[in-house]
């Protein structure tokens, strides 16, 4: 019998957690498999082991993992494969496939498009962008941040992208900051490129409330809030239905 697992990261911060279950819930109803389960890598229960049992007890034998990642990074490359072929040898019957992150999408650019322009109304060319990654000493979160900033650019029309990262790689998020509020006289409009809420989504607010008396600082919020990401997680699931 065939099941989809999803693991999304996991968070200390209750609402987030939250957040991504009510996500997931959503998904779940809108996809036509019996066996369903939701599991975290870390910080937050079901863990993946979890996940995965329940779904054996409820007769898996075919299970298609869906990571809730944006990017392609430790966790994804290292962290997930490693718990789940400890499980495939723990359960050696059942069939594993796993789905990539959300990489770098057309149609997330086009919604975060639509973010800002819902937060900021029109972008003029003296506005600055700035988008904020969870962070990576992985090179290729570097490159696809690169087409990110190139893709929201293109779609923005303004002259003043620039990405800052909260952890492991440079920018940080205060240089970042300072950076963007010099390269231009307009507003400052910050796109934080996380998928929920959570402790760093928080950390992000935090800094645009205390730089709001400098400048006109506008945040987008959360990936999720678009209806886009829950239809890419939906979409791909025909062939299991």
């Amino acid at each position: 019998m065939k099941a989809i697992l999803y693991i999304g990261h996991g968070t200390r911060s209750k609402k987030g957690a939250e957040e991504v279950k009510s996500f997931l819930n959503r998904v779940i109803e809108r996809v036509d498999t019996l066996i369903q389960e939701v599991s975290f890598l870390e910080l937050t229960e079901p863990s993946i082991e979890e996940g995965f049992r329940r779904c054996v007890e409820r007769g898996a034998t075919e299970m298609t993992v869906v990571p809730i990642f944006l990017l392609a990074a430790g966790h994804i490359k290292e962290d997930i494969p490693n718990v789940l072929s400890a499980l495939s040898e723990q359960y050696p019957e059942v069939r594993v496939n796993v789905r990539n992150p959300f990489g770098v999408q057309d149609e997330i650019l086009n919604a975060i498009a639509e973010l800002v322009r819902e937060a900021a109304g029109k972008v003029t060319p003296q506005d600055a962008v700035l988008i904020v990654g969870r962070g990576s000493s992985d090179p290729s979160i570097h490159t696809a941040f690169t087409m990110i900033a190139s893709g929201i650019k293109e779609r923005l029309q303004t002259n003043h992208v620039s990405v800052c990262y909260l952890a492991a790689a440079e920018p940080r998020l205060p240089e970042g900051f300072e950076a963007a509020m010099e390269s231009s006289a307009g507003r400052v409009i910050v796109i934080p490129y996380l998928l929920f809420s959570g402790l760093l989504l928080a950390e992000v607010n935090q800094m645009v409330r205390k730089k709001q008396n400098e400048r006109e600082i506008i945040c987008t919020g959360q990936l999720s809030r678009h209806r886009v990401i829950e239809d890419i997680v939906v979409e791909g699931f025909d062939e299991i239905r």
